[in-house]
């Protein structure tokens, strides 16, 4: 188990920015599947974005492609989650998650996760 720790979440209106981060504690993420997942009230809890531990090579669900960006930094200890142009409907919980080996957009397989930082987007 690798303890995560999210932050960056808020209030923020229609149209605005947040950038999310997700600190590995103690170590690096290595090489399995990074990802940013959010939970909205009452729903399931839905892949937003992933990066690959070994290329780099990035994966976006259809909601946020184009509106997010997500990428790490070069010590491998912290994974982000720029998020621009936020909409009502992107209000969540946003968890990040790592150690997938494949099945990248399939939390059940990554067996990290943080506790969550909230995102509340307002008209």
């Amino acid at each position: 188990q690798v303890p995560l720790v999210e932050s960056g979440g808020g209030l923020v209106q229609t149209g605005g920015s947040l950038r999310l981060s997700c600190v590995a504690s103690g170590r690096t993420f290595g090489n399995g599947f990074m990802g940013w997942f959010r939970q909205a009230p009452g729903k399931e809890r839905d892949f937003v974005a992933a990066i690959g531990g070994m290329d780099g090579s990035t994966m976006y669900s259809d909601s946020v492609k184009g509106r997010f960006t997500i990428f790490r930094d070069n010590a491998g200890t912290t994974l982000y989650l720029q998020m621009n142009n936020l909409k009502v409907e992107d209000t969540a919980m946003y968890y990040c998650a790592f150690g997938s080996p494949y099945a990248y957009s399939v939390p059940q397989y990554y067996p990290n996760w943080g506790q969550g930082t909230q995102v509340t987007v307002s008209p």
